[in-house]
């Protein structure tokens, strides 16, 4: 039976952000199930409008493999701190949470950096009412600590490989080949992955 990840969906989702990783997450071991504050269709940076599959309320950590939180618009306003409280229940049930651009800061504001190592899109983009995690800031691609995987805004792939890796969607060898296929255009990896 396969596993479920939550890909949380609000208005103004930066697109690009998640699509490497739940694109490769979806298949034998896992599905991808939208989860959005009421059903109400979200539209995306790009345009795209999302029917959510369920609403926020009805998720709980019990029911998922991760909670994956997308950047937007929304997150920089002060908004979205419904889908921070869901991530600290989440953390504290110890299934895990991915936050890229945005979230990170929605994560910030609800005290969930403090005692973790994580990344943002710079160091100042963290620092929001609430944040006290200063000295567990690292500057990196994407970085995970234990169930908290960040990654800043340019770093899809390098979020994905995180993503990934948690999961244990791919062997190490076939992640490796994976990232540096979709990072580095490294076509010598394709023969990794095409590998039984």
């Amino acid at each position: 039976m396969k596993r479920i990840v939550h890909l949380a969906v609000y208005n103004t989702l930066a697109d690009w952000e998640t699509g490497y990783a739940t694109a490769h997450v979806r298949g034998e071991h896992y599905d991808i199930v939208t989860v959005a504050e009421t059903t109400d269709p979200v539209t995306t940076m790009g345009g795209t409008r999302i029917l959510p599959d369920i609403t926020l309320d009805q998720l709980s950590p019990a029911d998922s493999a991760m909670l994956i939180l997308p950047g937007a618009d929304l997150w920089d306003e002060g908004g979205n701190g419904a889908f921070a409280k869901k991530a600290a229940e989440f953390l504290a049930a110890g299934v895990p949470v991915a936050a890229i651009c945005g979230a990170v800061p929605g994560l910030a504001r609800e005290g969930l950096l403090d005692d973790r190592d994580h990344t943002s899109a710079f160091p100042g983009y963290v620092q929001v009412d609430g944040y006290n995690g200063a000295d567990h800031y690292v500057e990196a691609d994407a970085v995970t600590d234990g169930d908290l995987i960040t990654a800043g805004p340019t770093e899809p792939v390098a979020f994905a490989r995180e993503v990934l890796a948690r999961l244990d969607v791919f062997p190490p060898h076939k992640l490796d080949a994976w990232f540096r296929l979709f990072k580095h255009s490294d076509a010598s990896a394709i023969e990794v992955l095409m590998a039984p």
